[in-house]
C-alpha cells in the first residue's frame, strides 16, 4: 500500500444485519481494493475495518452513508488510525 494509506474503523448503526449487509461491504471494499473485515456486533451494529489509500477508504464511507447499501444505516461512526498492514483480504466475520 502507498504512503497515504490509511484504516478506519467504522461503527454501522441501523437495520444492517440479516439483509447481506456484510456481503455488500466486501464486494464494495474489494472493488475499491481495501483489505479489512465486516463482522456483525452482538448489539445489532456492523464494524466495518478498512485499510487502503485514503481517498478509496473515503469512496467506501460515502458508500456506508449513502443509502445504497441493503437495510436501513441510521449512522456510521468512524475512528481514523494509521494503517497496520496486518490484514489481507476483505472478510465477513
Amino acid at each position: 500500500m502507498s504512503d497515504d494509506s490509511i484504516r478506519v474503523t467504522a461503527f454501522v448503526h441501523g437495520h444492517v444485519q440479516g439483509v447481506g449487509f456484510r456481503w455488500f461491504t466486501r464486494a464494495k471494499a474489494l472493488e475499491l481494493g481495501l483489505v479489512g473485515t465486516a463482522t456483525n456486533l452482538t448489539d445489532g451494529r456492523v464494524q466495518v475495518v478498512a485499510e487502503g489509500p485514503a481517498d478509496r477508504v473515503d469512496a467506501l464511507l460515502a458508500w456506508l452513508r449513502s443509502g445504497d447499501t441493503p437495510g436501513r444505516v441510521d449512522d456510521v461512526v468512524e475512528q481514523r488510525t494509521a494503517p497496520r498492514h496486518d490484514l489481507q483480504g476483505f472478510r465477513e466475520r
